[in-house]
């Protein structure tokens, strides 16, 4: 293997996709803004239609008009970022909804596409995107005699089933919306998993999709084998890697493996990270480097061609912890220098 592979398992998206589908009895959208959140828009998003996704999610105009291309006629595709100055003919072309965010952007929709289909994004506490109460009282009655074809509205801390925010968002969610004849949307991965009250008309699943948490039944979706450049053995006393930050303590046989931080491994998670040859557990030893990483394959039974980076033996949200972060960012930071495989199962 010249370069390291990256194989996207879509019969597990799939999977995914119907198991959280399962769990509601709304209508199961899809969101695949940021490329598919970096696993390629072009091959996830057809998949998720001939399943059944009729309403796709995205961030900007030009992600919409991008889908557009790549679905044609048919499923709603919604842009959370609303509509933007400059983002009237993209919308009409290739028939976009924007979720329109404030008075002004209300005011822009109306006034340069006027009767073009909308929706409307309501902030209930996270202080992001939406209207403010205030301003969606102000602007209710307006908004809701133009027939939004979706009211939707995000929660904070989701992946935190007993945190107090979740109800009180809820709440907020129900006192602007309660009477209204339209279809509502409050519900992303974590909001599914909270139950039947967060679920409303459309739900829109985006990280567990693909394999991230808090879907923890989520079936891994990408599996990243990197291959091993070359072996070398290290005596106790000697240093691997920038800045001499790992010292060896025993004989150690050291692989050098064709990634690194331009890959999106990143630099940080070089302390706290392993790898895996067949069923050993490899420590990543001292400093990524840009395209390159050492690796510690002493416990190995035999010398790997290739370790697993993700896969069978450990997720995106593993990766994650190695560096702070979240498996959001390691979807999407990986790099376009991998070989991309796509498999159905």
């Amino acid at each position: 293997m010249a370069a390291p592979t990256l194989t996207i398992d879509l019969a597990a998206l799939v999977t995914n996709w119907r198991n959280l589908a399962a769990a509601s009895a709304a209508e199961t959208g899809a969101v695949v803004k940021a490329d598919a959140y970096g696993l390629g828009m072009s091959k996830v998003a057809p998949v998720l239609a001939r399943e059944g996704v009729r309403t796709f999610f995205v961030a900007l105009a030009e992600e919409g008009t991008q889908l557009r291309r790549i679905l044609g006629e048919g499923p709603e595709i919604c842009v959370f970022n609303g509509h933007m100055d400059g983002d009237a003919r993209p919308i009409a072309e290739a028939g976009l909804t924007p979720m329109v965010n404030s008075i002004d952007q209300m005011v822009r929709h109306v006034e340069a596409l006027p009767g073009h289909p909308f929706g409307i994004q309501l902030d209930t506490g996270m202080n992001r995107l939406g209207m403010e109460p205030a301003e969606w009282q102000a602007l209710r009655e307006i908004a809701v005699s133009q027939g939004p074809r979706l009211i939707m509205s995000h929660l904070a801390c989701a992946d935190e089933p007993d945190h107090e925010m979740n109800a009180h968002q809820l709440a907020a969610f129900r006192e602007m919306t309660d009477g209204i004849d339209a279809p509502r949307s409050f519900a992303a991965t974590g909001g599914i998993l909270l139950g039947p009250d967060y679920h409303f008309d459309v739900t829109r699943p985006g990280v567990g999709l693909y394999g991230g948490l808090p879907f923890v039944d989520a079936q891994p979706v990408v599996h990243l084998d990197v291959p091993v450049i070359q072996l070398r053995d290290v005596a106790p006393g000697e240093t691997v890697g920038y800045g001499n930050t790992w010292t060896a303590e025993r004989e150690t046989k050291v692989a050098t493996i064709a990634a690194g931080y331009a890959d999106g491994i990143h630099r940080i998670m070089g302390p706290n990270a392993w790898v895996f040859a067949g069923e050993t557990r490899c420590k990543v030893l001292g400093r990524v480097s840009m395209d390159l990483i050492g690796v510690d394959v002493t416990d190995a039974p035999e010398v790997p061609e290739t370790v697993e980076v993700l896969g069978r033996h450990q997720s995106i949200d593993t990766l994650a912890d190695a560096a702070g972060t979240i498996g959001y960012e390691i979807l999407t930071a990986l790099g376009d220098r991998y070989h991309r495989s796509y498999t159905c199962g």
